[in-house]
């Protein structure tokens, strides 16, 4: 677990986390590229991407007006949604949509692990073969990471592939992070052992988050990603004052594990 403070105050406590421009454009630009998929394989190109995009951004103030914000003034703006414009730009720059026929996108994904664990997440685009090898593809508007983080990322995506090969009985043949910024593409073909190993990972990682939640303590851990945080105001670390441990938000917690685990089994 990266930090266990921020881990409860996002999922225990569930407190507002201010966007920034960055994740808002992000979640714009994502916006595009599922709805490009929903027009005829010919008729899915830059010029259609990027008419999309004024709507996409209306829809996506108005479901957050605080979004506005966060612009100093109307340049900023401008800038801000040209930046959008070069990300779906680069996308074709990246992969021919013409050729494609997603399978599922935006697909929510649920399952139950062995040791009970229920894990859900959010594909953002399923390739699926003729004979049903399955791609998983997700958008990053940011950079490609420097070899010292690929491993966080290849975490992400083999979290995927887990989820996938549990609810599916197939394991997916390729990982494939899209990252928009810089035009690179990560791609991972995973085999049957990495994923067995992230599902053993991902019960440590909650044997831990119960640790925490039963001693009632989730300390803070101070890492490169600090400077970033949004709940600084929260953080001993920083001089904050972090609140009370709900209850109820605990209690929600421990609803993840369906199958209470032996605690001899969970040491083991």
């Amino acid at each position: 677990m990266q930090c266990p403070l921020l881990f409860r105050l996002r999922a225990v406590d569930a407190l507002p986390e201010p966007g920034s421009l960055a994740t808002h454009k992000g979640t714009v630009v994502h916006g595009v590229l599922e709805r490009l998929y929903d027009l005829p394989a010919a008729q899915r190109t830059c010029e259609a991407a990027l008419s999309m995009l004024p709507d996409q951004w209306q829809a996506h103030q108005e479901k957050n007006p605080q979004v506005m914000d966060l612009f100093t003034d109307a340049d900023q703006e401008r800038t801000w949604l040209a930046e959008a414009r070069d990300l779906v730009t680069t996308y074709f720059r990246m992969e021919n949509p013409t050729r494609l026929e997603p399978a599922e996108r935006e697909l929510f994904v649920q399952v139950e692990t062995a040791d009970g664990l229920l894990l859900r997440g959010f594909v953002d685009r399923l390739d699926v073969a003729p004979d049903g090898a399955m791609r998983v593809v997700d958008y990053k508007t940011g950079r490609s990471p420097s070899p010292r983080f690929m491993e966080e990322a290849l975490f992400q995506m083999r979290f995927y592939g887990l989820v996938l090969w549990r609810l599916r009985g197939r394991a997916p043949a390729r990982l494939q992070l899209v990252y928009l910024k810089d035009g690179r593409i990560l791609t991972h073909d995973p085999c049957l052992g990495e994923l067995q190993s992230t599902e053993a990972k991902v019960t440590r990682i909650w044997e831990e988050i119960e640790e925490c939640a039963t001693s009632g303590t989730f300390r803070p851990r101070r890492s490169r990603l600090c400077d970033w945080c949004s709940f600084q105001a929260y953080c001993p670390l920083f001089g904050g004052n972090t609140p009370p441990l709900p209850a109820d938000g605990v209690a929600h917690l421990m609803t993840v594990r369906n199958t209470p685990v032996p605690a001899a089994v969970a040491r083991a």
